[in-house]
């Protein structure tokens, strides 16, 4: 039986946020909302997962935040503490109309909601499921790759990730070293290992990769010394490139931006091995031209294979 949920939207500026959302979590008020029309930062572009980013309208330094109260907690207490709150910080900074309203909501797990969509799907001869799922009686002679992304993204259930799987496909063999650039719940890592890859190395610049990916290396019976995920970015840290090593790898995947693939090729060939595999896909219809005229600039990498599934692209390279 769904629970029903007291929600309360606070009016208030995008300079005000993190300070009511830093009062809010000293109240013990977890998991807020935050509306704004704030324009995405490089960074904030650089760590999504998405080629298309949405139009918002103009910032007009106006943002609504909202928090949950289950209604058997003491509301208006909790309410009189946030308006008291909210008067303290009128002293710093700017909080704009500052007034509360409240609405009702059905229960919500926040976090796990998503899980009802996510339904084992086969990519050729590969069985990817959400480990909460059984093994359907028609999959069981397939190769099972189990995957809980948890909040780092990749279920598979994407076209670019299920056009990097099939390129996997034709290219991993028993020898194989994967370097997966943006590896996100480490879904690429895991099929080139079910493939019968040797090694596989992810980075990515959210921390809950690590997190990730590690409880589905763990659900996939896969060995500790096999996969190993980095923090940070190979195109700005000579640090991480150094750690993960040069020339050292047979295929590179990258399912990620269009706009990031075009200055990630410029240094991929330092991770391949001669005749090496890169792997990109995260690249629309629209954008396959400019990723290919970077890469037809790049004296080291040959274009070798460019596919498709609805709106999106993979374009596959090799080392010269």
């Amino acid at each position: 039986m769904s629970m029903k949920w007291n929600r309360f939207t606070i009016a208030t500026t995008t300079q005000a946020e993190d300070l009511i959302g830093e009062m809010l979590s000293e109240l013990g008020i977890e998991g807020i909302e935050i509306e704004d029309n704030v324009p995405l930062s490089k960074e904030d572009t650089m760590a999504m997962f998405v080629d298309i980013l949405p139009e918002l309208p103009p910032d007009e330094g106006k943002a609504k935040i909202s928090f949950y109260l289950e209604p058997e907690e003491d509301i208006e207490v909790i309410l009189k503490k946030v308006k008291e709150g909210l008067e303290e910080l009128k002293d710093f900074v700017e909080i704009g109309e500052g007034t509360i309203t409240e609405s009702e909501t059905e229960d919500k797990d926040w976090i796990n909601n998503w899980k009802q969509f996510f339904k084992p799907f086969t990519v050729d001869d590969i069985l990817i499921k959400p480990t909460w799922e059984k093994i359907p009686e028609k999959d069981k002679d397939k190769i099972l790759v189990e995957i809980d992304p948890g909040t780092a993204f990749g279920t598979g259930l994407h076209e670019t990730t299920q056009l990097c799987i099939k390129q996997l496909k034709k290219y991993v063999k028993s020898d194989t070293k994967v370097l997966d650039i943006g590896t996100g719940s480490g879904i690429l890592s895991i099929v080139a290992l079910k493939l019968g890859a040797q090694e596989a190395i992810g980075t990515d610049l959210d921390p809950n990769a690590i997190s990730a990916a590690e409880e589905n290396r763990i659900a996939n019976q896969i060995e500790e010394e096999k996969f190993s995920v980095y923090i940070g970015n190979v195109i700005e840290e000579e640090e991480l490139v150094e750690r993960i090593g040069e020339r050292s790898y047979d295929i590179v995947t990258a399912n990620i931006l269009a706009d990031i693939i075009i200055p990630l090729q410029k240094i991929i060939p330092r991770f391949l091995k001669a005749g090496g595999i890169f792997i990109s896909s995260g690249i629309l219809d629209t954008k396959e031209e400019a990723v290919k005229e970077a890469i037809e600039k790049n004296p080291d990498l040959e274009i070798i294979e460019t596919t498709y599934q609805g709106e999106w692209v993979s374009i596959t390279t090799v080392k010269r």
